[in-house]
């Protein structure tokens, strides 16, 4: 069974059923995937769900190519229980070797293991990068072929970058991709990426430049010969390096045959502290990107710096990153320590906002789970609300995309693929079979701007407006219950003051009305 971590955190929360939440995980092998990627709100409820299973001696595989020391040890003593957890745990955080495996047995004490690396390592040259998108341009413009990655920390700047590129490239030459688009748009999407860079690619294009969020830096097997990135977290740098020349080719061209990384999303200035962008430090906090920019800082473009060693220094920049020795030059001291308290009082806020549902400590055998839920959240599932429980990313909204013509008439989008397309969603009764899962696959989840708590209601309201009687019968259960957002012939509408423009090239854009 395969699903997402909020499923595995939900064994973690008070809320009804859980009994049989935990029940499902019983007899069963866990593997947790990315570990890396999940914030300090989530790490409570993983931590809690690892006490219950290692508690139940179920199996549990943590992978993560870019985790923290003192996480990794948080992990195991969380896995190994109460009563182990004085019993040899500094090794775990105190073990630099790369690649490491971590063995922990309830009842134990941890092994590890160095089995040492594959061989297949990379010197990657990293440079800093001016934050303005006509220099970026003028950088790639110097190069006469190759495959480009920029990879940008929020969904405008990927769209304002593509933008940017396409004035001067050519919009067959860019290609955009994000989290905003209907799941079956970017499921071809990611297809497409593999089918072009990934391992078995025999369409490789000469010349091509692909603007991404988030979504290229874990899962898709890509391979490009330069990457450009926002600043990020450390982990998440090397994370986004791992896409650079990753398999092995020939003919790559000749000024890009050396990995080479370029660092952007920072305003550099000539002195003082360099200041990363406003819609980098909303993503990832200000303490965390100053951090790995001072760690990066010896390696970035001075006459003396040096490339990064993959993957030889992968645990040291990540331990040093997130450890809490002093890093970077003197003059950063004063930022540094401003950051840093403002990112303790945000991790002990969401340490206790999650302790309020999670659920308590495991006990001796035998005891009793009164008072298991008390004060619980009720319902809990698969959903906006059930995520945001779990995720502290308040509630969000998904919406299928459906097409509204004149008259009224509703279809599906006109361009999906096996078929799906342009099928008609009658309003005075159940759509067939094949109509309501091709409207299911258009599923989105809107930005976080349209699910703040002071539009939220209001976004609802609105949606709710296209609440179609005949979808909630017990037969229509692809649609039954979902919100339903119809754009018009232009993949245009209005929600909340708000312009959503959407394209099969470039996904959703909100913009605002006189933008529109």
């Amino acid at each position: 069974m395969v699903g997402t971590i909020d499923q595995l955190l939900f064994a973690g929360l008070k809320s009804r059923h859980l009994a049989l939440r935990h029940l499902s995980v019983a007899g069963k092998v866990v593997v947790i995937d990315e570990a890396h990627a999940f914030d300090a709100y989530m790490n409570e409820y993983l931590d809690r769900v690892l006490s219950w299973l290692g508690a139940y001696r179920v199996p549990v595989v943590v992978l993560s190519a870019t985790l923290p020391a003192e996480r990794r040890r948080a992990l195991a003593e969380a896995y190994a229980g109460r009563a182990q957890r004085a019993v040899g745990f500094a090794s775990v955080a105190e073990a630099e070797d790369y690649p490491l495996l971590t063995a922990v047995s309830p009842g134990h004490g941890p092994v590890q293991d160095a089995p040492g690396d594959s061989g297949g390592g990379a010197r990657v040259r990293v440079e800093r990068m001016a934050d303005d998108e006509a220099a970026l341009a003028d950088r790639l413009e110097e190069l006469d072929d190759g495959c480009v990655l920029v990879i940008r920390n929020t969904v405008p700047r990927v769209l304002e970058t593509a933008r940017v590129l396409r004035e001067r490239f050519g919009d067959d030459t860019v290609t955009v991709a994000h989290a905003r688009f209907v799941d079956l748009d970017r499921a071809a999407k990611d297809k497409a990426l593999v089918d072009r860079y990934g391992p078995k690619s025999t369409s490789r294009p000469k010349r091509h430049i692909v603007v991404a969020s988030q979504v290229a830096e874990q899962s898709l097997d890509v391979d490009f010969d330069l990457l450009v990135t926002d600043l990020a977290p450390v982990d998440l740098i090397l994370q986004r390096m791992g896409r650079l020349h990753r398999h092995a080719r020939t003919g790559r061209p000749a000024r890009l045959r050396a990995p080479r990384t370029l660092v952007t999303g920072v305003e550099w200035g000539a002195a003082g502290v360099p200041e990363p962008v406003s819609g980098s430090q909303a993503v990832y906090g200000r303490h965390a990107l100053l951090r790995s920019l001072a760690v990066l800082t010896p390696h970035l473009d001075a006459p003396e710096s040096r490339p990064v060693r993959i993957p030889e220094d992968i645990s040291p920049l990540v331990q040093t990153a997130y450890g809490d020795e002093e890093v970077g030059p003197a003059g950063w001291a004063p930022a540094l320590a401003e950051a840093r308290r403002a990112h303790e009082t945000e991790r002990a806020k969401k340490k206790r906002g999650a302790s309020v549902f999670r659920i308590g400590e495991v006990k001796s055998p035998g005891s009793p789970l009164i008072g298991w839920l008390a004060a619980g959240v009720g319902d809990a599932d698969d959903t906006r609300a059930g995520r945001a429980q779990v995720r502290d990313s308040g509630e969000s909204l998904e919406v299928l995309v459906v097409q509204e013509h004149e008259g009224g008439r509703l279809t599906t989008l006109p361009w999906l693929g096996k078929g799906g397309g342009g099928l008609d969603l009658p309003r005075d009764a159940v759509p067939t079979e094949r109509a309501a899962r091709a409207a299911a696959a258009s599923a989105l989840r809107l930005p976080a701007r349209l699910s703040k708590p002071w539009v939220i209601d209001q976004v609802i309201k609105e949606l709710e407006q296209f609440y179609v009687d005949a979808w909630q019968a017990k037969e229509s259960h692809w649609l039954a219950g979902e919100l339903i957002l119809p754009v018009q012939a232009d993949c245009q509408t209005r929600l909340a003051g708000l312009v959503l423009r959407y394209s099969q090239d470039d996904g959703l854009e909100v913009l605002r009305e006189t933008e529109g």
